[in-house]
């Protein structure tokens, strides 16, 4: 099918700002990784379910989140050409407290974990490739800890902005807010300033 080919080149686009991509570990990465869609408002990863797969968004937008006190708590968001997966639970198999949710409607590619595993046994540059590519979440989410911690909401909301500029025009507000820690009506007093 032209559309899968083409939509596995892609991948291969991405992987290969990292490593070379042999032609053996490009016939593995085709063969493991499959292609998802979810509908707007879709539940990608349930927090009571144990972290199995990693997903590459190709088109789409996907959000991290946790329950307090009945509250959904937005944590980060991922956008076209980022992975996705609950970390903890699937890097330890255990269950955490976040899910994941589709804010579009959006085309993924899908790792199973023991898909990943293989890889990571049979082709030793996708350690590398893990290597490199984690250091820019690395970075995002010191950069969010710092925000939180030390900013007021004003300049939380400008961090934001610049960590999701190319996104966060497609976020609803209400997940902003609760991402920023503040209420809705001091987000839209913030940006009324603006």
């Amino acid at each position: 099918m032209k559309n899968l080919s083409d939509s596995k080149a892609q991948i291969f686009t991405h992987f290969a700002q990292f490593i070379r991509l042999s032609p053996s570990l490009k016939d593995e990465l085709a063969y493991r990784i499959s292609i998802v869609h979810f509908n707007k408002g879709d539940l990608v990863h349930s927090a009571d379910k144990i972290c199995k797969a990693s997903y590459f968004i190709q088109k789409g937008l996907l959000r991290t989140y946790y329950l307090k006190e009945e509250k959904e708590i937005s944590e980060y968001f991922c956008a076209e050409g980022e992975w996705v997966n609950s970390p903890r639970s699937f890097m330890q198999q255990q269950l955490d407290i976040y899910s994941i949710d589709a804010i579009e409607p959006t085309l993924a590619f899908k790792l199973q974990l023991q898909d990943l595993g293989y890889l990571f046994d049979h082709f030793p540059e996708m350690e590398r490739y893990a290597r490199l590519s984690m250091g820019g979440a690395l970075g995002h989410l010191l950069e969010r800890v710092t925000s939180l911690r030390f900013t007021s909401a004003r300049e939380k909301y400008q961090h934001f902005c610049e960590a999701y500029a190319d996104i966060y025009h497609r976020i609803p507000l209400g997940m902003v807010a609760s991402y920023l820690g503040i209420t809705q009506e001091t987000l839209s007093r913030i940006r009324a300033e603006k």
